[in-house]
């Protein structure tokens, strides 16, 4: 039994590109004003593929994303964001 989940798990990791990575990034998003306007981000966000975490704080004005780099981009992640009416920046 060992020897199969040896076996799964190393099947596993081959399939899986080597490059990919989840990657976490900080998004302010200044337009921000009340706890609607954090679930209508939430959701634009959670659109795009390969989002796996959000932390939107709304007094901080800012979302915190994970995602897996090999699904998609920081770059489509602000675009969701400015789609949903609350244009955003990566946060230094």
């Amino acid at each position: 039994m060992k020897k199969r989940i040896t076996v799964l798990a190393l099947l596993a990791a081959l399939s899986a590109p080597a490059w990919a990575a989840t990657q976490t990034v900080t998004l302010s998003v200044l337009g921000m004003k009340c706890a609607t306007c954090s679930i209508t981000l939430k959701k634009a966000l959670n659109k795009v593929e390969g989002v796996e975490n959000i932390e939107v704080n709304l007094e901080k004005k800012e979302a915190l994303v994970t995602f897996d780099d090999a699904k998609t981009t920081v770059e489509a992640l602000l675009d969701a964001t400015k789609n949903a009416g609350y244009p955003s920046t990566v946060h230094p």
